[in-house]
């Protein structure tokens, strides 16, 4: 299927690895010239040379934090008309709420809501002007079906989730869509991150922890990012126009609830 975007472009947040990157290929392959970024020049470098390497758009980068002022500003001076965005940001740690004070707190919501959020108003209004604009946010299966342990992401992205569903309806009209993907367990660094603090809490060693894992995944295997992020391509693509304010789960089957 032809996407529709080729020479559109792209701004995705935090996507020098994981799902981040997955979205980054996805889109550079269907002909997107994207801009990407991270925290770490010598990462974000080696991303950037192995994606120009798929063909397809064009590749930028900026080496920025984009949790910050700073790294935002930075980051729409290099792309400050795009016609889609990612955001995405690493989730924040494990862990039991007795131990959360209100750093931690500010930080997850700060990453994981605030952050794309300011994301969305700075460049909204130029997707309503141009008639075209696709935002994906990257959140968690976790907003449908909390997991214990994660409560600072349930709550922070919880929060988001929210706020994108009374605006998605605002600008549908105006053919720009404003989506949400929920991941499941996918191989990542944040699934090996999680999978340790988990095992630490349970005392058992972390193969077992992932064996046990997968046996509760319908699917029987934890996800490729390049399937989540085919599917990103896909809610950016001219034609998903008639789908905004949805949030996508995508977990091998894990969620269990009719809706």
């Amino acid at each position: 299927m032809n996407l529709g975007i080729k020479g559109r472009q792209a701004l995705i947040c935090a996507s020098s690895k994981g799902l981040g990157r997955a979205c980054a290929e996805s889109l550079c392959r269907e002909g997107v010239d994207i801009t990407i970024c991270a925290r770490s020049p010598e990462v974000l470098a080696k991303t950037v040379t192995d994606i120009r390497r798929i063909g397809g758009g064009s590749v930028n980068s900026v080496a920025c934090d984009v949790t910050t002022i700073e790294g935002q500003r930075a980051l729409l001076a290099v792309c400050p008309e795009p016609d889609i965005v990612v955001n995405n940001a690493g989730g924040p740690p494990p862990g039991d709420f007795r131990d959360w004070g209100y750093d931690a707190w500010s930080a997850a919501l700060n990453a994981n809501m605030l952050t794309p959020i300011f994301i969305i108003k700075a460049t909204l209004d130029g997707m309503i002007e141009r008639k075209f604009g696709r935002i994906v946010n990257i959140t968690s299966s976790a907003v449908k079906a909390p997991i214990d342990f994660l409560g600072l992401s349930n709550g922070a992205r919880s929060g988001l989730t929210g706020f994108v569903a009374g605006l998605a309806r605002q600008t549908a009209c105006h053919n720009v869509t404003i989506n949400s993907i929920l991941p499941g367990p996918f191989q990542t660094d944040r699934l090996d991150q999680t999978l340790k603090a988990l095992a630490e809490k349970e005392e058992k060693l972390v193969g077992k922890v992932r064996k046990d894992k997968i046996q509760t995944i319908p699917a029987k295997r934890f996800g490729k990012p390049s399937e989540l992020g085919d599917l990103c391509a896909y809610l950016c693509s001219a034609q998903a126009g008639f789908i905004t304010g949805q949030n996508i789960v995508i977990d091998g089957g894990m969620y269990p609830g009719t809706f």
